[in-house]
């Protein structure tokens, strides 16, 4: 009995010590939703078609050695570099990586899972995936360990400085947009549904996370998939051009999901604000002007060749691997889907220090210093 209580009151004094002295002292904490474009690994403990766990994937990423860590492209991702800017001593570690534990919470995790979207069913063709109702429900899981370790009242305190971002919604456009990915039932309403379906079930979500405690919101804009190298295969495009009816597509969904999250500032603000990233317009600038940001090839993946099925993969002889760039620094495009690092490091810059243009309504480097 006299043990027991012994060790009630040890578990009680490092309670105390987590809420007032080390949840205090955190200088960042992010929590990351999102596809493959931010997956840090949480795809490497699914079974999923969609994963990047063999080289050449995570070649440049310095913290592995260059070894693959599943995320999507040769280095880190744009929410890595963010993170770093803003004074992370760590990433976010994967929500499904068995050494993440519950006191990972308090410097941020990444829930984000590759081929997954808005929607359930998207990604159903790469079979595992987590969507963006099931991320939220992790988070939730998450919050409820963290408030038995610290309390409500220090949680809620921690979430209110915390960065919530969002990257979602590409997936949802290719499912609906690309022959070779079948959307079950979604090939039966028009591009104007679809677009208000993915607006209003991800809406869902952003207000189920403002009532777990986020307060600060980055919700990045689907780019120019019509752009992209899988796309304008498909496509039969020539040297140049874009997929205009895809790019259209975007747009549309875009401007509606910027008018969602300013209705959502307006009826939630001063305490809550919601940043809406302009991923369309940087990568479009890039891919228009990219001979001024220093690279050579806007079109092509670095990894994977000029056509389908554009498997990136690393053999144990040349018979068997990819095609790779000579100068992964110097492509847009690593493999037929996703950014170089090179780019992602361009689009951060932008998305931390950009004007309204890009960043709306303050840039996230003013998010980052505003006090809800």
């Amino acid at each position: 009995m006299a043990m027991e209580m012994f060790k009630s009151f040890l578990s009680q004094i490092f309670v105390l010590v987590l809420s007032l002295q080390v949840l205090p002292s955190l200088c960042y904490t992010s929590f990351v939703f999102g596809d493959s474009l931010v997956d840090a690994g949480n795809n490497d403990y699914l079974f999923t078609l969609s994963k990047a766990d063999s080289p050449p994937y995570g070649i440049d990423f310095k913290p592995s050695g260059g070894q693959p860590t599943g995320r999507f492209t040769n280095g880190r991702t744009i929410s890595d570099i963010l993170d770093e800017a803003l004074g992370a001593k760590s990433f976010p570690p994967p929500y499904l990586a068995p050494t993440t534990n519950a006191e990972a919470f308090l410097r941020g995790i990444n829930y984000a899972s590759g081929s997954s979207g808005i929607l359930d069913k998207t990604g159903s063709l790469f079979i595992g995936r987590i969507p963006l109702r099931e991320q939220v429900d992790y988070f939730e899981q998450s919050r409820s360990h963290m408030v038995n370790m610290t309390g409500e009242k220090a949680t809620k305190e921690m979430l209110k400085q915390a960065m919530f971002s969002i990257t979602t919604g590409s997936n949802d456009v290719l499912n609906y947009i690309l022959p070779l990915i079948p959307f079950s039932g979604v090939d039966k309403i028009s591009s104007e549904m679809l677009q208000d379906f993915m607006v209003s079930n991800l809406t869902i979500q952003l207000k189920r996370l403002h009532k777990l405690g986020a307060r600060k919101f980055i919700i990045v804009g689907v780019g120019p998939l019509g752009c992209i190298p899988i796309v304008r295969a498909l496509n039969l495009l020539p040297s140049g051009e874009c997929a205009v009816e895809v790019n259209e597509f975007v747009q549309g969904y875009n401007k509606k999901l910027n008018r969602e999250l300013d209705h959502l500032n307006q009826e939630m603000e001063p305490e809550t604000i919601f940043i809406y990233a302009n991923s369309y317009d940087i990568v479009m600038g890039i891919i228009q002007n990219y001979h001024e940001y220093g690279f050579v090839n806007a079109e092509d993946p670095c990894c994977g060749g000029n056509f389908p099925p554009f498997i990136c993969i690393k053999g144990l002889n040349t018979n068997i691997s990819s095609v790779l760039c000579d100068d992964r620094s110097k492509y847009v495009f690593w493999d037929a889907y996703h950014p170089t690092e090179a780019a992602n490091i361009i689009m951060a810059r932008k998305l931390l220090n950009g004007d309204e243009s890009i960043s709306y309504p303050i840039n996230i480097f003013k998010l980052y210093n505003y006090k809800p």
